[in-house]
């Protein structure tokens, strides 16, 4: 079969190597005609060489892949120089705990109850059961208030609330429900002050006394304080309260001096004791409230 032009060669023409990507020609006499059959056979030839240099690269790749992971975990297990299972230890994630039954920490959403209110205490006869005695409101043979000092003197205590009183008001301690006085007298620098505290059954029979006091508690005499606030003489009387508790004042001159308004120091002692006797009352309610915190279930 020929196509305008000398037939294919049948046969391989051999042909001397030939650099790679130059193409055999062939000669013939006369004209120079491509030898066909040697181009497609060098064509062949090319396509073999860069299969097996595909898959020699391939391979290459695949083996130098390879040597970078086996590199790569070598690294990773020498640790600088320690054991395999050293390294491998210093990169384990910690372990949780297994066992996720046991009870875990609580806490309570109910608000602890508040602790007792010491005029709870000392409102009511019912509450107030500590021992009340002249030397447990009273302690000590002075008292001290800042740079004052005031020697104790004669001290008293009598259910028969009328005889700790006068002008008045021992009617109104009476009519109140008074169950008892406590006095204890005071002096430093010629001025002497008695204290009296008497005791009601409630907070509200203890206000009213104070409401309706008139006159004021009688000066307790002795052990060392002469008489002071005699008949005709002027002296100086408080009133207030504190829970169940009423406390009383009178302070004068021992000398019988009258007292006036501009007597500061008279004024300052009632100040001084009449403060003594409202914390010595507070006291014991913050004491009984205290011991009622420590065993709540009694």
């Amino acid at each position: 079969m020929s196509f305008g032009g000398p037939q294919w060669p049948q046969e391989p023409h051999q042909q001397p190597h030939q650099p790679y990507g130059q193409q055999p020609y062939q000669q013939s006499y006369g004209t120079d005609t491509p030898d066909w059959s040697a181009l497609a056979e060098a064509s062949a030839a090319r396509a073999r060489r860069r299969r097996w240099l595909l898959i020699g690269g391939g391979a290459l790749a695949t083996a130098a892949i390879g040597t970078v992971i086996a590199v790569a975990i070598v690294s990773a297990n020498s640790g600088g120089g320690a054991t395999g299972d050293k390294a491998a230890g210093s990169t384990t994630a910690p372990e949780l705990p297994s066992d996720t039954t046991q009870p875990q920490p609580s806490f309570s959403s109910v608000a602890p109850p508040p602790p007792p209110d010491p005029m709870d205490f000392i409102s009511t006869a019912q509450k107030d059961k500590a021992p009340l005695t002249p030397e447990s409101l009273f302690p000590g043979k002075k008292l001290t208030v800042g740079d004052r000092e005031y020697r104790k003197g004669a001290v008293a205590s009598t259910t028969d609330c009328s005889a700790a009183a006068q002008a008045g008001l021992g009617a109104v301690l009476r009519k109140h429900g008074c169950d008892r006085v406590i006095r204890a007298t005071y002096e430093r620098d010629g001025v002497a002050i008695t204290v009296g505290v008497a005791l009601f059954d409630t907070k509200g029979d203890a206000l009213r006394a104070k409401e309706d006091v008139q006159g004021g508690v009688t000066p307790l005499a002795g052990s060392g304080v002469g008489g002071f606030c005699q008949a005709k003489t002027v002296c100086l009387r408080r009133a207030n309260s504190l829970g169940r508790y009423a406390y009383f004042t009178q302070a004068g001159y021992t000398s019988g001096k009258k007292v006036t308004k501009s007597d500061e120091v008279v004024f300052k002692t009632s100040d001084d004791l009449g403060t003594f006797a409202f914390n010595q009352i507070y006291a014991r309610g913050r004491i009984q409230a205290s011991a009622a915190a420590a065993a709540p279930g009694q």
